[in-house]
């Protein structure tokens, strides 16, 4: 066995992290570099020698020449590019004094009044998650990100380790102020790819990584294993990833259970590499929770192969040390690639190293690419937040939450938060993890945000009462979360896609509403809504139900152009408040005119649970105006994508009102990536039954099949090659739906299924929505129904009612 030599896989190429010399500018004690038009380096050493090894945040500056002017006089020095202006007192400290902060340094945002300097508090920055939400139900508590109303952030890269070439750090040799100023002004998404161009991009997640995850702290066995998916595949309910806690190793050290393991448990798994197997024949993908920061015990099967390597303590316990290269080439050759070799596909590094964050990065950083030395697996793990660059290593896990409202809304900032440090893949448990009260609303609730999250994770804590399995609800919740989670799982398509999109070019997964409209950062109502990939908006409902209607009075804000309800299709102008009514089986999904959202969907005789390339995909379209989306896919689980084995398919759309012209065509990559032929399922949102329906595949006539269901008509083309050109074209007389949405609608619905006498409800209707009278006399009106029979409670819904409809 070959020890001590990290691995091709761990090394740096520590050229890329050498700027080009065309964009320094340097002196006797300081360094500036420009990095891109928006993005500069400024260090200061009064030793004059500077930092040119990659760190463990920021690995690559050799970008190409970026244009900015320099003017410099033997004392000032000013650099000027499109978006920023930096002047600076030649080979003084950067720091001014208390009087003048911004004395010797200042950086100002061009066409605007903001000014950057030294030591500036940056007030306005919105915040990132920190290390978890452990425990947590009280203030959110964020670190420093990169959103700022200021539009400038400035990162201090000053007491970063450096790494080596080996993959390995050490410390810094010199002091030094080391900062990278971005100066994006509103244009955050080019801050994000800014950021990604010095720290690397967002890793692309396996595929299955986007389907419904499993993992209840329960001491699990190989029967209970197979029972549970069995379970999964009876109820019909996808299941993806399935995470084994801490009882599937040995853990026994004198007579105490340590939480740390890596040999599997054989009274519980006599045959893990058959487990594995099964697994995989249902599409279910296996993870290991791990904590090595614990160190290795004599009841590895392993251990005497460690100690040739590793010395124990006088207890004969091996510590970890993750700097140190011999323990680290030992940990993984000889305790985690054994695992590796069984098929095991991820690893949750289950730390609770909360005061080391290098300890947790740097674990995250070797775990994380220890996996990437095989092309034919693409790495993924599932960490508490390291705080370094955490878009290179999802997913990043929000701990152990208390089950209750305030964490559902705790997590919805978080979720959303995390795309101001750029990263998009936060997972936490849906239902909460432990403690508080089961409640059957909640659930429904946590698990309709997790459908419209970039990760849906089921977890609890040990205990028979927490009730994760949807099977264990009323037959209404129930039903309920079953639908969500089958459109989670028909969502991969479009959600891989959106992935692919992060990692190409940094467009973000999840982008709060506030990058739109900052004003509402501070609003408790809109603070929490967000684009969900580049089709569709959110807006989560994050409180109880009134219980009399049986519905959440729901007020959101929908950002400008033209939106329809997902399920629905009511249509809603944007750039306003509503107020919704939402029962507990909606949610409050959008997405915008001329909406292409690519489906899996799956005949009853296929596999749920399979997460690649779909045999049937269906293209679910809204109409008003013309768009066009690329779909990617690849194999979903290998780096063969690198080498050109994807597919990228454009889904063209062209509206004219009651002409609707749909294009597929194969535009880039390769053959055989996904099923040679597919059936498509084109599915036009509020459209009737069509007069003329023609179909052609490169410009043959072909043919298809066509149906109504509900507000939605279904143009089905069968076996129709995968690579080549598709057109389908609906037209007719008065085919297209108006769905306008309107309030009274919704309280028709709401007075329809009160238990009140039929005639006091044509009563209520007339006077909520009698034009005459103004909301007072409407009040009125309300209460003098109460001599006539209706009850008190109803009258205090109707006049809170009539409090929300004045707010809209």
């Amino acid at each position: 066995m070959n020890m001590y030599q990290l691995g091709q896989h761990f090394e740096k190429d520590m050229e890329k992290a050498v700027a080009n010399k065309e964009n320094v500018i340097e002196g006797k004690s300081y360094r500036f570099t420009v990095l891109t038009d928006n993005l500069i380096r400024l260090e200061y050493n009064k030793n004059g020698v500077f930092q040119d090894k990659p760190t463990e945040l920021v690995w690559y500056r050799n970008m190409e020449k970026v244009p900015f002017e320099k003017k410099e006089s033997p004392t000032l020095l000013e650099i000027k590019t499109k978006y920023f202006k930096l002047t600076y007192v030649k080979e003084k400290p950067f720091i001014g004094t208390k009087m003048n902060p911004i004395a010797h340094l200042k950086v100002e945002l061009l066409n605007t009044d903001r000014i950057w300097y030294y030591g500036h508090p940056e007030a306005r920055n919105f915040g990132t998650p920190g290390f978890s939400l452990d425990k947590t139900e009280g203030k959110l508590k964020l670190s420093k990100g990169l959103y700022s109303s200021d539009g400038f952030v400035a990162i201090d890269d000053s007491n970063s380790n450096v790494m080596e070439k080996n993959g390995t750090v050490s410390r810094r040799r010199e002091e030094e102020i080391d900062i990278y100023l971005f100066m994006y002004g509103r244009d955050f998404k080019k801050c994000l790819q800014d950021y990604f161009k010095i720290t690397g991009s967002p890793a692309l997640i396996p595929r299955y990584v986007l389907g419904n995850w499993w993992s209840k702290n329960v001491a699990y066995d190989d029967n209970s294993i197979r029972a549970l998916v069995g379970e999964f595949k009876d109820k019909e309910i996808p299941l993806s990833l399935l995470i084994l806690s801490d009882s599937w190793y040995e853990s026994n050290y004198k007579n105490q259970k340590i939480n740390s393991g890596f040999t599997w448990n054989q009274k519980l798994f006599p045959d893990p590499v058959s487990l594995v197997q099964y697994l995989h024949s249902y599409g279910v993908r296996l993870g290991l929770s791990i904590n090595p920061t614990l160190g290795f015990y004599p009841y590895e099967n392993n251990y005497a192969t460690l100690t040739k390597y590793l010395k124990p303590d006088s207890n004969g316990i091996i510590p970890f040390n993750v700097y140190d290269p011999r323990t680290i080439d030992a940990y993984f050759k000889i305790l985690i690639n054994p695992l590796d070799d069984m098929n095991v596909d991820f690893y949750w590094i289950d730390s609770e190293e909360q005061n080391n964050y290098n300890l947790l990065w740097l674990l995250n950083h070797y775990q994380f690419y220890n996996a990437s030395r095989n092309y034919q697996k693409r790495p993924v793990i599932l960490s508490k937040n390291g705080q370094i660059a955490t878009h290179r290593y999802p997913v990043t896990y929000a701990g152990k939450t208390v089950v209750s409202w305030e964490s559902l809304k705790m997590i919805s900032l978080f979720n959303i938060a995390s795309t101001n440090i750029g990263n998009n893949f936060f997972a936490y448990d849906v239902g909460g993890y432990f403690k508080g009260t089961e409640d059957s609303e909640l659930y429904t609730r946590f698990v309709q945000l997790g459908v419209f999250s970039p990760i849906l994770k089921f977890g609890s804590d040990k205990g028979m009462f927490y009730k994760r399995e949807p099977w264990k609800w009323n037959f209404k919740t129930y039903e309920i979360a079953k639908d969500y989670l089958q459109l989670r799982h028909n969502l991969i398509p479009y959600l891989y896609s959106e992935c692919y999109r992060y990692h190409k070019d940094g467009t973000p997964l999840i982008k709060p509403l506030y990058f739109d409209y900052p004003d509402y950062y501070d609003d408790d109502i809109y603070k929490t809504e967000y684009y969900f990939g580049s089709q569709m908006f959110i807006a989560p409902i994050l409180r109880k139900k009134d219980y009399v209607m049986n519905r959440v009075i729901h007020k959101f804000f929908l950002p400008k152009g033209v939106w329809f309800d997902y399920e629905t299709g009511k249509k809603y102008n944007g750039d306003r408040a509503y107020l919704g009514f939402y029962k507990d089986q909606d949610y409050p999904c959008f997405v915008r005119k001329g909406a292409i959202i690519p489906l899996t969907y799956y005949p009853e005789e296929e596999n749920i649970n399979d997460t690649t390339p779909p045999k049937t995909l269906e293209i679910t379209i809204f109409p008003g105006m013309n768009n066009s989306y690329d779909l990617y896919e690849d194999d979903g689980v290998s780096d063969l994508y690198k080498k050109g084995y994807y597919l990228l398919t454009n889904i063209e759309y062209q509206y004219k009102l009651n002409h609707h012209l749909i294009t597929i065509k194969s535009v880039e990559g390769k053959t055989g990536i996904v099923p040679d032929k597919r059936t498509y399922r084109i599915k036009m949102k509020n459209t009737r039954t069509p007069d003329d329906v023609k179909v052609f595949f490169n410009k043959q006539p072909y043919k298809y099949s066509v149906y109504q269901k509900s507000i939605s008509c279904i143009v089905e083309v069968k076996d129709v090659p995968s690579v080549g050109t598709l057109q389908i074209e609906i037209s007719g007389n008065h085919i297209d739906i108006e769905a306008e949405n309107l309030v009274r609608y919704d309280v028709l619905s709401i007075i329809q299924d009160l238990q009140i006498k039929t005639e006091l409800k044509e009563q209520i209707y007339q006077v909520l929505f009698d034009e005459k009278w103004d909301n007072k006399r409407k009040r009125i009106e309300i209460r003098k129904l109460e001599s006539k029979g209706l009850e008190k409670k109803f009258v205090n819904l109707f006049l809170k009612l009539l409090e929300y409809l004045e707010q809209v």
